[in-house]
């Protein structure tokens, strides 16, 4: 179930929307904080978080004295609106990666509106149709299931070929190569990855990917193509892979299942296992604890990312971060930035982040 705070923001989006629409032309003041909690019938601190939310979102502004008001993002005919598709409103990355987009994109001038896919190619359709019906400037999209083709490459075209500007962000589809994208190295840091524990002398060296997204095929693909340099390619077997249900299922329900199933399978003998994200590393290290396997003594664990998950861990996961060392942006900042190029008529080119290891205490030597 999701928290307490988190259906509030939810219902509190709806009240703000439904204001917005009666009377666009008028502020419009949120409940206090006293109201809100005998309204919905929650705690102080819950009614904080929530409305922590929608300003992370700039959903809202506190004026000091006065209270929290909407922030109408609405633009008139879209002439400077932006559509952001993304696959989760999960607490997991999407407050930070909306901070990021949305900051730059508000300290341009632009408005937006965020479609969340659910990673579900019909959902991306209808928001997409929709956006045929009512046009934006700009669209930002995450894409989903981008390992394989999208069915939707027609209506992508469509709307270019109205004048939207379109830019893929975090991942990218195959059959849509004219459209430019911000994303991270993945091929790179699953080569960096793998020889950070070649160094460190393991030989058993296992994976856990997700399957129908690109960016887990290419980490994959750089672990593998480190591993046969090392000619240590017989750790193919240890190579776990998992998809979207599966990931759903573990963000709604914390079913953590087929992690259980890798660690009893494939990875039974492994000494270190390269992660897909920090969410994955977070849920995997907690099930190695309930089996008292110790980290790194008995098993090393690395992985890409590093969100809020890497401090509620009970040990510092070594893993690659997104921001660039030399200019302290991720990816998300210089999509966002991408974009407006682009609207503003621009040439922009597809771009791939590097990758910053940070060593922490889940990884070392193996076992003797």
């Amino acid at each position: 179930m999701p928290a307490k705070y988190s259906e509030l923001a939810s219902q509190l989006k709806r009240l703000i929307r439904a204001n917005l629409d009666k009377d666009p032309s008028e502020p419009f003041r949120l409940p206090t904080e006293s109201a809100l909690c005998q309204t919905y019938n929650v705690s102080r601190q819950t009614v904080r978080k929530a409305l922590s939310v929608l300003e992370e979102e700039h959903l809202i502004e506190k004026r000091q004295g006065s209270g929290s008001y909407a922030v109408d993002r609405r633009s008139k005919n879209g002439a400077n609106q932006i559509a952001i598709l993304v696959q989760s409103n999960t607490e997991y990355i999407y407050p930070r990666l909306l901070a990021d987009l949305c900051g730059t994109l508000q300290g341009h001038g632009y408005a937006w509106i965020v479609y969340v896919t659910d990673c579900s190619i019909s959902r991306e359709r209808e928001i997409l149709e929709f956006l045929l019906k009512n046009p934006v400037c700009g669209i930002l999209s995450e894409g989903c299931k981008t390992a394989a083709p999208t069915p939707n490459h027609d209506l992508y075209r469509c709307l270019a070929q109205r004048g939207t500007s379109i830019l893929f962000f975090g991942g990218e589809y195959s059959n849509l190569p004219e459209f430019p994208s911000v994303r991270n190295d993945h091929y790179e840091g699953g080569y960096q990855l793998g020889r950070y524990l070649v160094s460190l002398g393991h030989q058993k060296i296992g994976g856990i990917f997700q399957a129908d997204e690109a960016q887990g095929t290419e980490q994959c693909f750089g672990l593998l193509c480190a591993l046969r340099d090392a000619q240590l390619l017989r750790c193919e077997q240890y190579i776990c892979r998992f998809d979207t249900p599966q990931l759903t299922a573990l963000r709604k329900e914390q079913d953590i299942r087929f992690l259980s199933r890798f660690l009893t399978a494939q990875l039974k003998d492994a000494t270190a296992v390269v992660c897909c994200n920090d969410e994955i590393a977070y849920w995997l290290i907690k099930e190695l604890t309930l089996r008292n396997i110790r980290i790194p003594d008995e098993i090393s664990i690395v992985c890409f990312g590093s969100s809020y998950l890497s401090s509620l861990s009970s040990i510092q996961v070594s893993s690659l971060s997104h921001v660039a060392p030399s200019t302290q942006k991720g990816y998300e900042t210089s999509a966002a930035e991408t974009i407006i190029k682009q609207i503003r008529g621009t040439p922009v080119y597809s771009q791939k982040f590097p990758w910053q290891l940070t060593v922490g205490h889940s990884s070392g030597p193996p076992p003797i």
